[in-house]
């Protein structure tokens, strides 16, 4: 069966759709204090990571610092519900502008994943404690139904 990531177009679908959905960001006046002026290494490090997620390579993980890296970038950002939905708005509307695929299994997963994501890393985001994390330590992989499938 075919994977999400293989769906989405590979590595170069999943980089342009990343590439657009992270200037979206930039620009939002909701979210952009989260990402400041921004990393010139993010759009790599969000499509490595989206990339191995779909079961694509694990560069991320490998090479990238891995989860425990992206549970410390957004420890103290105290991340709003107001926010985490604007960042699902503009993730879905990314994949629209950069023209991923639309059908609704695809849809619906790209849609399960930027959900679950942006509540682990909104919980993470106001933990004061190793306890309060989300128990979340490894990349998790998605399919087209949920986690691991």
């Amino acid at each position: 069966m075919e994977t999400l990531f293989e769906h989405a177009g590979g590595q170069e679908g999943l980089h342009r759709f990343i590439d657009i959905f992270y200037g979206s960001l930039l620009s939002d006046p909701l979210l952009q204090p989260l990402f400041g002026e921004g990393l010139p290494q993010h759009v790599a490090h969000l499509t490595a990571f989206t990339a191995e997620t779909f079961g694509g390579p694990d560069t991320f993980s490998l090479e990238m610092g891995g989860f425990s890296r992206l549970i410390d970038a957004h420890r103290g950002l105290k991340i709003t519900e107001a926010q985490r939905q604007r960042f699902v708005e503009l993730y879905m509307a990314a994949a629209d502008q950069a023209e991923l695929p639309d059908d609704a299994p695809f849809r619906e997963a790209l849609r399960s994943h930027v959900e679950f994501g942006s509540k682990v890393a909104m919980q993470n985001s106001h933990a004061e404690t190793d306890d309060q994390l989300h128990p979340l330590r490894e990349v998790p992989q998605w399919g087209w139904s949920e986690p691991g499938q």
